[in-house]
């Protein structure tokens, strides 16, 4: 395999991978502030933060004290949603963002005065959204909790434009901009996990590594492109041109687990997906993935995810 059809197989397995990503619920909030503010935000399992520092200064600090430096034109991806504060200096006193007063700016949007009796200084798009990263089908647990980003810099081309046309559509609150800011929170993230996949340290591990790796991207990308297909380890190392031991051993090494294992828990996470974001039919999930029953199915759903299918359409139910 040549370099560039490696480099084609591993940008469609981003590409595929990307797409199965899931933001929801996403709350904006437009921070002003003066030259002392504090600003904390609790730890959200589930959630991931964003912040990008339009103009001013701040500094970050993490719940564990460390303390990291922003200027205009930085931002900050907290995948797991860990807790942190956004300050003036070290010594400022923080407020929880939920006790400031929030003025709607439409649905999911809101301003917020971190310093309502001085000028303004420093200007803050935030938002908070849950971050599907199960979808990402193990990027999710190797991501960093706490990512830096110069928006400006070469590993993130394009992500400058799009942040200003998010705080343009804030401040101007044109009819339908609540969906505009949706979609493009699933472009801002995309292109932050794609830009970790393609800069992350020459050790990584697990799927990062196998995306590298063209005796495996080929595998995976079909894997992921047909789910349901009752795959053998066999025809899996046919995609990557290589013998059914060599390519069973280098997936092992690499990811951890066994070639069929992952295909298990690639159809689980897929069918977690479709019956709670989707709310589809448990027996069309079935179906869709390759399984000749519902029983089936739902043996192999609870012994990946621990509980029956039933149950995790049941968890986004609101109480009667």
């Amino acid at each position: 395999m040549t370099a560039q059809n490696a480099f084609d197989v591993s940008s469609e397995l981003i590409n595929e991978l990307l797409r199965s990503m899931r933001l929801s619920g996403v709350q904006y909030r437009r921070i002003q502030a003066g030259p002392v503010f504090g600003v904390s935000f609790a730890a959200k399992p589930g959630h991931a933060y964003f912040h990008f520092l339009a103009a001013g200064c701040a500094t970050l600090r993490l719940e564990d004290g460390s303390l990291y430096e922003l200027s205009a034109g930085n931002a900050v991806f907290i995948a797991h949603g860990g807790a942190h504060a956004l300050v003036s200096s070290p010594q400022a006193c923080v407020q929880d963002i939920t006790d400031f007063d929030a003025a709607p700016l439409g649905d999911s949007v809101c301003a917020v005065n971190a310093s309502p009796e001085t000028p303004s200084r420093t200007l803050l798009f935030s938002a908070c959204m849950a971050f599907e990263l199960d979808s990402l089908q193990g990027l999710g647990s190797l991501m960093p909790a706490l990512m830096l980003i110069d928006a400006g810099g070469q590993r993130y081309p394009g992500l400058m434009p799009i942040l200003a046309v998010m705080e343009r559509e804030v401040s101007s609150a044109r009819i339908g901009y609540a969906g505009i800011l949706a979609r493009l929170a699933d472009v801002v993230a995309a292109m932050i996990v794609r830009g970790w996949v393609e800069c992350a340290c020459g050790n990584a591990s697990g799927l990062v590594a196998a995306l590298r790796d063209p005796r495996l991207a080929g595998a995976l990308l079909a894997l992921h492109q047909q789910p349901g297909r009752d795959w053998s380890v066999a025809e899996l190392a046919a995609h990557c041109h290589t013998s059914r031991s060599v390519f069973a051993d280098r997936f092992q090494a690499t990811l951890g687990i066994p070639p069929l294992r992952y295909v298990t828990e690639l159809r689980m996470r897929l069918a977690a997906q479709w019956l709670t974001l989707e709310r589809l039919p448990i027996e069309a999930v079935a179906l869709r993935l390759g399984y000749t029953s519902q029983a089936a199915f739902s043996r192999a759903y609870k012994r990946i995810t621990g509980q029956p299918p039933g149950a995790s359409r049941q968890g986004l139910r609101s109480p009667a």
